[in-house]
């Protein structure tokens, strides 16, 4: 690749990282999470970073939050998140979390169950290896993307 090439490839990576920002720009998002927990304090931290206005609620029952947005026990984690339409359930990726907010697929949101080593706000793993899943109004769960090592 010559030199140019390359660093217009540069500046174009870049430029898609700066557009999921601008994108997040705006954006609200309430994260229900225990007050005791850093993990869920650290995923909040990186929307924040990524340009949403996150507000933190610690509710008294969270498990009621999971039933309100209908999250199925198997899908579920240790935090859930609300923005426009949409739920992120767990240490959802920021890729991902882009993904829907500027697609706006028609899902109800998505889910990363438990709390996967090396996921968002869980450690920074380059073995990290997990599956994040869309789920449907109807509380059907599809894919949507993996985390696998490079």
């Amino acid at each position: 690749m010559k030199r140019r090439q390359f660093l217009c490839s540069v500046a174009a990576v870049g430029s898609i990282s700066l557009i999921g920002v601008a994108r997040a720009a705006g954006e609200s998002m309430i994260v229900y999470k225990d007050p005791n927990c850093g993990c869920c304090e650290a995923w909040a931290n990186a929307m924040t970073n990524a340009g949403f206005t996150v507000t933190v609620n610690h509710p008294d029952d969270l498990a009621a939050i999971k039933t309100k947005y209908k999250i199925p026990a198997e899908m579920q984690g240790c935090h859930t998140a609300v923005s426009g339409p949409y739920f992120f359930e767990g240490h959802v990726p920021l890729e991902a979390v882009e993904t829907v907010m500027s697609k706006r697929p028609d899902i109800a949101g998505l889910a990363v169950p438990g709390m996967p080593a090396g996921s968002l706000g869980m450690g920074n793993d380059p073995q990290a290896s997990y599956d994040v899943y869309s789920l449907s109004k109807d509380g059907e769960a599809v894919l949507f993307m993996s985390v696998r090592p490079s």
